[in-house]
């Protein structure tokens, strides 16, 4: 498709980069067959992409792009530093997602590495988010008609939907009265924001996105299209069934699945009477911001390296450049256009990083045609993205959203510290407001109707790196 909301940071440098493999690291093999299948997260049979046979693999991002070709073996040098972590695994072109073949590799820090908090009894993995009845091939084609793909039809959860007091329902998993459960929660939808609550229990947040957090307990938590975040739930009611509940956020037409959650030994159907939902409009803009900044990072905690998260100060470090990024809806000969400061982004038929690599770049895109501030005035032009970087620049990144829906932005190949997320419309006066001291690292961040989001990055990974909306039919 050729309206991407998209930016290529190119990060240059000179010198030479290694990755050390330890002698003696343990491997592990994994095979992983792609295939078509017929799928039915909301009741409706459509195809589906299947991953060993199954669309949603809940148990095996760092949201970490790796390219790959079709067919070739791939080889995923993980750290075995740092805190407990889960690479998720979905398809990121051509609205493949909207199809399945989704899952998550978990991965645990070795023992030299402690968790600031006691070993959980098990640990569990939940894919939620919107769901289309129309498979990617459908809601391809909708778009290059130049229509927006529109509201979905539902919610799922870890590939299955259900409502309150439907029988026979599988349940998600299954506690142990007095026991607490580790689950790894991601937002794998195309477009809805969506909140997540059980029914009689909190929610501990220990980890956003790969960093150990301050722990708090929540009763219901926002998550946006390309977040992930581990909580920590204590089975301590009663031994029955309770409901783990879905809904959508900031959307016209309200959305909401459940799925079971049961005790070992209970007795007893989930009551029928759900939690409620956080506040909507307005109001729950207010409350979703608030919650965004209770979540911060624990200094106290261990990083990539038994040194503590804290000991690096991204607060006192000097900014080197601004990039303030605004992203637009507009229409051009009859085509749907997504772009930021005036460019919408298509990919050359040659690989940008090839065409630099053999010299022949200024054949193929040009370089920062995109400025770092917007541009006056309506004019989209459609052509590759592709803005340079220096490298070890500390860039501070504003993104800034006109429009009436939320908005979701991910950084492939590094993270950054969310520092502020405000209504209204971003100034150099702004920065007062910016959390310099526990803002969490992470590599997402949403941006609300008319509001704007800040964050900060050390450019310390060479290469070309997607800066690019997490809302599918943009990217």
């Amino acid at each position: 498709m050729v309206f991407n909301t998209k930016m290529i940071f190119a990060v240059l440098f000179l010198c030479v980069s290694a990755t050390c493999v330890i002698a003696g690291d343990p491997t592990l093999e994994f095979e992983w067959k792609v295939t078509y299948g017929t799928i039915a997260p909301l009741g409706v049979p459509q195809q589906g992409i299947l991953i060993n046979e199954e669309e949603f693999l809940a148990g095996w991002h760092s949201r970490r792009y790796v390219p790959h070709p079709p067919w070739k073996e791939l080889y995923l040098s993980l750290p075995g530093q740092g805190p407990d972590w889960n690479l998720l695994l979905l398809p990121t072109t051509a609205l493949h997602r909207a199809s399945g073949g989704i899952g998550m590799l978990k991965v645990h820090s070795r023992n030299l590495i402690p968790i600031p908090y006691e070993k959980p009894a098990d640990e569990y993995s939940v894919l939620l988010g919107d769901w289309y009845n129309k498979g990617h091939k459908s809601l391809k084609t909708i778009l290059d008609s130049g229509r927006s793909i529109g509201r979905p039809d539902g919610i799922q959860i870890n590939g299955q939907s259900s409502k309150v007091g439907d029988a026979n329902v599988k349940p998600l998993f299954t506690f142990e009265a007095g026991k607490t459960y580790r689950l790894r929660v991601c937002n794998v939808g195309l477009r809805l924001s969506v909140n997540f609550r059980i029914q009689g229990h909190t929610m501990k947040v220990v980890e956003v996105e790969g960093s150990h957090t301050v722990q708090n307990d929540y009763d219901s938590l926002d998550l946006h299209v390309g977040q992930c975040m581990a909580v920590l739930v204590t089975a301590d009611q009663t031994p029955k069934d309770y409901y783990f509940v879905a809904s959508s956020r900031f959307a016209q037409h309200p959305l909401s699945t459940v799925g079971v959650i049961r005790y070992a030994n209970g007795n007893g159907a989930a009551s029928t009477e759900l939690p409620p939902p956080p506040p909507e409009n307005t109001k729950g803009i207010a409350w979703s911001i608030s919650q965004f900044r209770s979540f911060r990072w624990n200094l106290t905690s261990n990083a990539a390296r038994p040194n503590p998260q804290g000991s690096y100060k991204y607060g006192k470090i000097n900014i080197t450049r601004t990039i303030k990024l605004v992203n637009t809806r507009s229409s051009s000969n009859g085509k749907l256009r997504f772009g930021i400061n005036g460019v919408s982004h298509v990919d050359a038929e040659t690989p940008l990083k090839l065409a630099e690599y053999y010299g022949v770049a200024d054949k193929v895109f040009t370089y920062n045609l995109m400025k770092d501030e917007p541009q006056e005035g309506d004019k989209v032009e459609v052509a590759p993205n592709v803005v340079n970087g220096t490298y070890r620049n500390f860039v501070e990144i504003i993104f800034e959203n006109h429009e009436k829906t939320i908005q979701t932005w991910h950084l492939d190949g590094f993270s950054f510290f969310g520092v502020a997320i405000e209504p209204g419309k971003w100034s150099p006066e702004k920065r007062k407001n910016y959390n310099l001291l526990d803002a969490v690292s992470r590599n997402t961040i949403q941006v609300y109707p008319n509001s704007w989001a800040a964050v900060m990055t050390t450019l310390d990974n060479a290469g070309m790196w997607n800066l690019r909306s997490e809302m599918r039919e943009r990217a």
